[in-house]
């Protein structure tokens, strides 16, 4: 039960972020549902997408584990400081700064990220399907977006400075230190240090 909800979980989530790159379904699908229709849907099945992702992947862990190979500890050490810089650039996504400018789409560069540190020091099906399938899909949206034609007359990116990447440093910083002392080792149940 727990692997076919997350798999039904990445699916809608996956599926739905696809038809968003996929600019003529979304321009038709924005035609029949009007632009708030479209983004109520998409908001909703994203979100149910990622609740059966979090259900199954917990109820999987919980009854289901099966274990493909075991990553070597210096697996874990690495993810935990590839995090670190992917969630600076998720939050670097939402300023203006120097980090934007320079990657242009940080938040895919922060999943790309997050989901290969967990990729390499997980290895069981469902981490590798979970994390494999999140990957996947940063690695398509970026080489989909270096495809996609900037709207004609599109006002640049405005950069706010070095203050916004100040900002995104601290705030990133903050929001990793929480994810792993809190987050990770009392709802995950996965400690980032120690045994």
């Amino acid at each position: 039960m727990g692997l076919s909800a997350l798999v039904i979980g990445i699916a809608l989530f996956v599926g739905a972020h696809l038809v968003a790159a996929a600019r003529d379904l979304r321009a038709r699908l924005i035609a029949a549902l009007g632009e708030n229709g479209y983004k109520a849907a998409f908001s909703v099945v994203s979100v149910v997408g990622l609740a059966l992702m979090a259900y199954g992947f917990a109820r999987y862990r919980a009854e289901g584990w099966i274990e493909i190979w075991s990553p070597p500890l210096w697996t874990r050490h690495l993810a935990a400081l590839l995090v670190y810089p992917s969630i600076i650039c998720i939050v670097a996504a939402y300023s203006q700064g120097h980090i934007k400018r320079v990657l242009r789409h940080p938040m895919l560069v922060g999943v790309k990220l997050w989901a290969f540190a967990h990729l390499i020091s997980n290895g069981d099906l469902g981490s590798i399907i979970l994390f494999g399938s999140i990957l996947g899909w940063a690695v398509f949206d970026r080489i989909s977006l270096k495809h996609r034609a900037a709207a004609p007359g599109a006002p640049a990116l405005p950069i706010r400075g070095w203050h916004a990447d100040a900002v995104a440093l601290v705030v990133g910083t903050l929001l990793y230190a929480a994810l792993a002392f809190l987050f990770h080792p009392y709802v995950i149940g996965v400690p980032v240090a120690g045994s």
